[in-house]
């Protein structure tokens, strides 16, 4: 972002007082408004002057405008209808933001996104961080980075090694290389939630580390392996695939893994061998 860049900051609370409106927690509206942490988020991004961004619950547009002023083109959508009017005002000077009244997890991409290798930069609701991130990398078009702020519990999940993975962390690592780019206080947010936040970077692959065509098979494998995660894989498989324990134990030996492991010890390697084996043991069944 040039430095001279330092779009007008928007009075949220002004904003919202001045229409009779208050922010809703049932939609997780903590609206960002500290210009130095927007500046700070806007630079971690690494926003080119040609690039396309999506941001997700543009609030009344306090991220918005930065966005605007750094990149070519701002896709940005906003679930709560009371909040379109005072967007409309925000960004008033603003010809290169189109504006999306809807659910990002309803908002089908490909009608407002031109190309792949776009730029997501959100504040998004806590409540459905991870619904979110599946929705952007298992849709077309991806995009090639996403700047997500989160809360920092969420955000440390996503970025750990085997040993401590969830089915969230595998579902981002799969895709993409997550690192924690910029904590913010919850003071730089108004209201302010009650814990503090963090900027994520996922720089996206080229290729997800799974072979496209075994990418079912690992969400299944991996959501039946987490179900019931104190658990032996064993006995999560066996109950996640509905298939008896003897068949899921010989299923993991035969990926060269123990049985009695649990899935968050896994990394993607052993999930990518398990899913191949998977799949060539059914069609081996099938072919009889």
């Amino acid at each position: 972002m040039d430095p001279a860049l330092n779009p007008v900051p928007v009075d949220v609370p002004r904003l919202l007082r001045a229409h009779g409106l208050t922010p809703r927690k049932g939609l997780g509206q903590n609206f960002l408004v500290d210009s130095s942490a927007l500046r700070k988020l806007i630079e971690a991004a690494e926003i080119p002057p040609d690039a396309e961004v999506l941001e997700i619950g543009a609030g009344v547009g306090s991220l918005t405008v930065w966005l605007a002023a750094a990149a070519r083109r701002v896709v940005a959508v906003e679930v709560d209808s009371n909040l379109i009017p005072l967007l409309r005002q925000s960004l008033g000077g603003f010809e290169n933001v189109t504006l999306v009244e809807g659910d990002i997890l309803e908002v089908r991409l490909s009608d407002w996104i031109r190309e792949e290798g776009y730029l997501v930069v959100a504040n998004i609701p806590y409540y459905i961080t991870s619904a979110i991130i599946r929705h952007l990398l298992e849709n077309r078009p991806r995009p090639a980075r996403m700047v997500l702020t989160m809360q920092r519990e969420v955000a440390e999940r996503i970025c750990a090694a085997p040993g401590e993975l969830s089915l969230l962390a595998l579902s981002v690592q799969v895709y993409g290389q997550p690192r924690p780019v910029l904590r913010i206080p919850a003071g730089a947010f108004y209201p302010p939630p009650q814990v503090d936040s963090v900027s994520l970077r996922v720089d996206l692959y080229p290729r997800p580390l799974i072979p496209p065509d075994q990418l079912n098979d690992f969400f299944r494998l991996a959501k039946a392996g987490f179900a019931q995660k104190r658990k032996t894989l064993r006995n999560s498989l066996s109950a996640g695939l509905a298939i008896p324990p003897a068949q899921a134990a010989a299923l993991l030996e035969a990926a060269g893994i123990d049985p009695q492991r649990r899935a968050e010890t896994l990394g993607i390697p052993e999930w990518e061998r398990l899913s191949r084996v998977w799949a060539q043991q059914r069609a081996s069944a099938e072919s009889k």
